[in-house]
């Protein structure tokens, strides 16, 4: 099916109710009227969030022709999940309750000397259990019973549910992720997200950034925080206008600026357009990705994940913990890590919240 196709004229849609929902196979699509706003979920795709649709512009990078292309050679785009760790881990093995968990490399569901990303970006295992809408919101719940997975349990053995909630209110989407804990020992939670977002009205060194952050932490050859920070002022003047033409970025960020309710925001904004990225209490740190253009690659090359390197977006990543996190911790050097008690409830969202469109 070509995106035309997928996502219909949102001029089209019954002006009767201001939120619905529809399915269209294996897509769930959540409407909201009145902003003139869709987003597009595929739970069989790794439960990936592929458009958000503001007034006929996807604020989400997605450079597929099509879903079946983008099946063929999935990669990070878009909202993509990443669990049951986020970014990367300086060896092949996690700590957990002062207890080493090797990987094993056989099975071929973690790879590389720095492993990455987790092994649950793609999956087809997560199932709708809700989609609905009411006069307030619209959304999709979808779940994932990783504890069924003999493969996955033998990397991580903490068995877990994940919900995913994908909610358009007010045109605003939020994200909300609820672990349980099904194990009989603590889990760390150490999950994110590896939102791709773009801007029509304008190219990526014309975007002006503003971070909510207050330090960075230094990262070693490999991407993997050294243990030293530095205050965020060293690498950005001025962290609230930050000119991304200036910049290469691939960067690891805490100690989040917070609102009275506990909320940090990353912004992009471009000639008028504006993207506000708002992270919960319970997210602990932020990567920003957004390289710098380089020469195009030959006709058909593919880029990072699989794609066309067009370069034209930033990544705001919501991260429960910084990268390798479990592992630092361990040593001693990381003191924020966060763990689910056995039977508990992990739960927290961040929301993206678009203007001048």
């Amino acid at each position: 099916m070509k995106l035309a196709v997928l996502i219909p004229a949102l001029a089209a849609l019954p002006v009767s109710a201001q939120y619905s929902v529809q399915r269209d196979g294996d897509v769930v699509r959540l409407m909201d009227a009145a902003a003139q706003t869709a987003v597009s979920v595929l739970p069989p795709a790794g439960n990936i969030a592929f458009e958000m649709q503001v007034k006929g512009v996807n604020v989400l990078r997605f450079p597929f022709a099509s879903l079946e292309e983008f099946r063929k050679r999935p990669g990070l785009n878009a909202i993509p999940f990443m669990g049951p760790w986020a970014n990367r881990l300086d060896e092949q093995a996690f700590y957990a309750n002062g207890k080493k968990y090797n990987f094993d490399m056989e099975l071929g569901n973690v790879r590389g000397k720095i492993p990455i990303h987790g092994f649950l970006t793609g999956t087809s295992e997560w199932r709708v259990v809700e989609a609905r809408a009411d006069n307030q919101s619209a959304w999709v719940t979808s779940r994932l019973e990783f504890y069924r997975q003999p493969a996955w349990m033998k990397q991580w053995p903490f068995a877990h549910t994940i919900d995913i909630t994908y909610r358009l209110q007010g045109g605003v989407l939020e994200v909300q992720t609820r672990i349980e804990n099904l194990s009989a020992e603590p889990m760390p939670v150490v999950i994110g997200y590896h939102p791709y977002f773009q801007l029509s009205d304008s190219k990526r060194d014309e975007w002006t950034v503003s971070l909510g952050a207050r330090t960075e932490w230094l990262l070693a050859p490999e991407k993997v925080p050294t243990g030293e920070t530095r205050p965020i002022e060293q690498l950005f003047p001025n962290p609230q206008s930050i000119p991304l033409k200036d910049y290469d970025l691939d960067h690891v960020f805490g100690d989040l600026v917070r609102d009275p309710a506990g909320r940090a925001t990353m912004t992009v904004q471009g000639k008028s357009q504006r993207l506000d990225v708002v992270f919960g209490p319970n997210y602990r740190a932020a990567v920003i990705y957004a390289p710098r253009p380089a020469a195009a690659p030959p006709q058909g090359a593919p880029g990072r994940g699989g794609a066309p390197q067009d370069r034209n977006f930033i990544c705001f990543e919501p991260m429960v913990g910084i990268t390798n996190a479990t592992n630092l911790a361990h040593k001693g050097v990381y003191k924020e890590l966060q763990s689910v008690a056995p039977g508990g409830v992990w739960q927290e969202s961040f929301w993206i919240r678009p203007s001048g469109f």
